[in-house]
């Protein structure tokens, strides 16, 4: 089985994904280890601050210690040199906000799966041309279900995953999946600022399994 075909077989399996990025290594470790004892074997931790890629490398070094069927994604990621710094770092998945040609050249011949973010049929075509199997709908809440239902039987070869709007209920998550998505990814409606800030970790393995579990019964 190639890397790709892996990492898309995980995310599709536990039908969600989650993502989030917090500053502090601590916070961002624990987080990890909270969705890992729900259930989760593939998150996806976004650049969007000055401490991601340090916070990333420790997150690779705890997962090979000790969590080993983990896969580590990064996110916003928006051109070559971010790629190749958590290339270096051993991401086993990269995903965008958008389409960047060039991150697909860079990754996919790497075996890499690169899923970039994208809200036209446009922007899908240029995808999938490039070699992209995995589409982020992005922004999710913007587009919402009709949208995947519309363009599901025109692109009949790739996977959708929505990010951005897709709450933790089951009649949301239903929704999109009835439309055609094969995961959803879950950001700040699954592991809130609230929740990090307080460092309730437990909530967040709890909300986590309730999630996996509704999508369980949906397939």
């Amino acid at each position: 089985m190639t890397k790709i075909q892996l990492v898309t077989n995980t995310i599709i399996n536990q039908g969600a994904l989650p993502l989030y990025y917090n500053a502090d290594e601590t916070v961002t470790l624990e987080i990890l280890k909270s969705l890992y004892k729900a259930g989760i074997r593939a998150v996806e931790y976004t650049s969007r601050g000055e401490a991601a890629l340090s916070n990333f490398t420790k997150m690779v070094e705890v997962r090979n210690a000790e969590m080993s069927e983990m896969l580590l994604g990064i996110g916003t990621i928006k051109n070559v040199k971010q790629a190749e710094e958590y290339y270096k770092a051993g991401a086993d998945f990269f995903i965008s906000p958008g389409f960047v040609a060039e991150v697909a050249a860079f990754l996919i011949p790497k075996d890499l799966l690169y899923s970039p973010g994208c809200m036209t049929p446009t922007e899908i075509i240029a995808a999938e041309a490039a070699g992209v199997t995995f589409i982020k709908l992005f922004p999710g809440n913007a587009l919402g279900p009709g949208f995947m239902s519309a363009i599901k039987d025109v692109f009949p070869n790739l996977k959708f995953m929505p990010t951005g709007g897709v709450d933790t209920t089951k009649e949301s998550i239903e929704s999109w999946f009835k439309a055609g998505v094969s995961a959803v990814g879950m950001g700040s409606k699954l592991v809130s600022k609230e929740l990090m800030l307080t460092k309730d970790y437990a909530t967040i393995e709890n909300e986590t399994k309730k999630v996996l579990d509704i999508i369980q019964t949906l397939k």
